[in-house]
This record gives structure tokens, C-alpha cells and sequence, in this order.
């Protein structure tokens, strides 16, 4: 009952922590979208703008509800929002759900492939590196991953395009698919080949050489001098031991990953024109497209706050004493 009582209290916090930043998240970027200098009406009308008297001008915005003072519009935006009405996009003219929702499977595919192999290749360099540490190789892997890791995501891109789909023409440079083919596989996977390779080559050292340092501080710890002089090999106490007290601190990394890879995807996603949420984004803040870009940024917030959160618990599971502060048991519980 005792232990029952302190999760439920502990997760109520995480809950309610979660809401009041996706709260404050909502109000900084509703705040700061439209207080940005630029004009929402050249998104919805274009180059008519120009040609509107001031009557038309003065009716337009009424009828988007932007004449209103902030405030009012957020309110009435936030009522809207707890009634799954987000608004209509005012580029596309259609809701912003449904733009979204054509564009997400694009950025999941990309993001969600990346991570994976950023984090596979990850935990095997970082074995690799530990195994032969100080070694040929494992100097040969820093120095390369160095230079990779210290390269521009945009400027890789631009190499990349300049290479492979101008000079040698082997491979797309924009675009998920080429036109007529959404549903051919091939087309999809010479399309993800170079953001791909531009996602993977941008965050895979940066994780490998935490995992690296991981493994290297179990390999000196008190217990593997002991395996060893019990007569334990090198690989049984490396794999069994030391690997396996780095999960958890790799499952934490994992969590807390998400939102600087999916930074990077976005990126990418730009500089290649690839349909995704990433693009989305880029064309939502360029165009003053208020509706879209609310929704885009609670979406990406809500994936970064819960991926920062489900990595502090992880963490706290690992070494209790990280919590910030205990939670208190009345005594009336712990008598039950």
C-alpha cells in the first residue's frame, strides 16, 4: 500500500509537470509566432495582398479572428484545441491535422530508421573502441568520428547533393519518391539514402563515444579486477559484466537522444526538400502560418518534454538518490 501510494504521488508530479510545460510551450511559441515581424495574410492570399484596400484588409483579418488582441486569440485558439480543432493551415487551406498527417510517415521513416541505426552502430563502435582501446583502431575510429561529428548537418548535405546527384548522378537529391512512384519501394529507399547517411554520420560518433567512456569506467572498476584475477577472459567480463551494467545508462541515453536527433532530422529534412514534418515546420515559420505552426510545435514538444522525462525516470531507477526531492508518506499510510 506504501509503495502504491508514493508511484501514484511520484507520477501524479511527472503528469502534472508534463501539462504545465506543454501549457507554458503553447503560450511562449502562440506569444512569439505573432509578434514576429512578417505578414500571416501573404500565406493565405499571396501576392493579392498587395492589392487590398484597407476595408478588405480590415474584413480578412476579422474573419481569421487576427485582429483580436493576443490574448483573445490564444484563449479562443486553446478552446478550439480541447475540442480537436487546431484551425486550418493558411498555406494549404485545409486542415492542419490532415497536412500533418500526410507529412508524419516521411519524418517517422527518416527519424525513426536513424535512431535505430545511430544507436546500433553506436553500441557496436563503442564496444569496439573499449575492446581495442589505445589501440591502432581505436584511434583510427576517434579521429574519423571527430572529424565526422564536427561537420555541419546542412553543409554535409550540400556535399553529399554536390557529389552524388550532381556530379555523378547516382542518387536523388531531393524528395521522399519520385513523381508517380509513393508506392514503390526502391523509389523511397534511393530517396532516404543520402539524408539518411547525413542523419546517421551527424550524432552516430557523439553517442558512440559516450558509450565507449561507459564501458571503459566498468572495465576499471573494483569487480573486473577481481573477474580477472578469478581468472574470468577479457570477453566473458566485458560482455557479461561490463556491457551489461551499461544498458541502463544506454536505455537513458536512448530517452534523452530523441530530441537532438530529431533536431537534426528537421534539418536535413530542409536542405533535401524531403516531405516531412521537419520541412513542415521550416515552410510553417516562414509563411506565418500561425495554425500549423502551434500545432507542429506542441507535437515536437510533447515528443521532447516526454523523452526528457521517461530518461530522468530511467536515471532515477538506476541511482534512487538523483530525485530531486523524496516524497513524504503520511503515517496514517504506512500503517496500513
Amino acid at each position: 500500500m506504501k509503495n502504491s501510494f508514493v508511484q501514484l504521488i511520484y507520477f501524479g508530479k511527472k503528469f502534472l509537470f508534463f501539462l504545465a510545460s506543454v501549457f507554458l510551450l503553447s503560450v511562449a511559441v502562440f506569444y512569439i509566432s505573432r509578434l514576429a515581424p512578417g505578414d500571416p495574410l501573404v500565406s493565405y492570399y499571396g501576392d493579392r495582398v498587395e492589392k487590398m484596400s484597407p476595408e478588405e484588409r480590415g474584413w480578412v483579418e476579422e474573419k481569421l479572428g487576427l485582429n483580436d488582441p493576443i490574448f483573445v486569440q490564444y484563449i479562443r485558439w486553446l478552446e478550439n484545441a480541447f475540442h480537436g480543432d487546431f484551425g486550418i493551415s493558411y498555406k494549404y487551406k485545409m486542415d492542419v491535422a490532415e497536412v500533418i498527417g500526410a507529412r508524419i510517415g516521411n519524418t517517422l521513416i527518416l527519424g525513426g530508421i536513424g535512431f535505430l541505426l545511430i544507436f546500433g552502430l553506436a553500441l557496436l563502435l563503442g564496444v569496439l573502441c573499449a575492446w581495442y582501446e589505445d589501440r591502432m583502431l581505436d584511434r583510427i575510429i576517434c579521429g574519423i568520428g571527430t572529424v565526422t561529428s564536427c561537420i555541419p548537418e546542412f553543409w554535409l548535405s550540400l556535399v553529399l547533393i554536390l557529389i552524388f546527384a550532381v556530379n555523378l548522378k547516382w542518387l536523388p537529391s531531393s524528395g521522399a519518391y519520385a513523381i508517380g512512384e509513393a508506392d514503390r519501394l526502391g523509389s523511397r529507399i534511393l530517396h532516404l539514402i543520402l539524408p539518411m547517411t547525413v542523419v546517421v554520420m551527424g550524432h552516430l560518433w557523439y553517442y558512440a563515444y559516450m558509450i565507449r567512456n561507459k564501458i571503459l569506467e566498468e572495465v576499471r572498476a573494483d569487480y573486473v579486477l577481481l573477474a580477472k584475477s578469478k581468472g574470468l577472459k577479457k570477453q566473458s567480463v566485458m560482455m557479461r559484466h561490463c556491457l551489461r551494467n551499461v544498458i541502463p545508462s544506454y536505455l537513458s541515453i536512448m530517452a534523452i537522444s530523441v530530441p537532438h536527433i530529431l533536431g537534426g532530422t528537421y534539418i536535413v529534412e530542409t536542405v533535401f526538400s524531403y516531405p516531412g514534418i521537419g520541412t513542415l515546420s521550416y515552410e510553417s515559420a516562414r509563411y506565418k502560418d500561425y495554425n500549423l505552426l502551434m500545432l507542429l510545435c506542441i507535437l515536437s514538444g510533447i515528443v521532447v518534454i516526454f523523452c526528457n522525462m521517461a530518461a530522468q525516470i530511467i536515471n532515477e531507477k538506476i541511482n534512487p538518490r538523483m530525485k530531486s526531492d523524496a516524497v513524504t508518506v503520511p503515517a496514517e499510510v504506512t500503517k496500513v
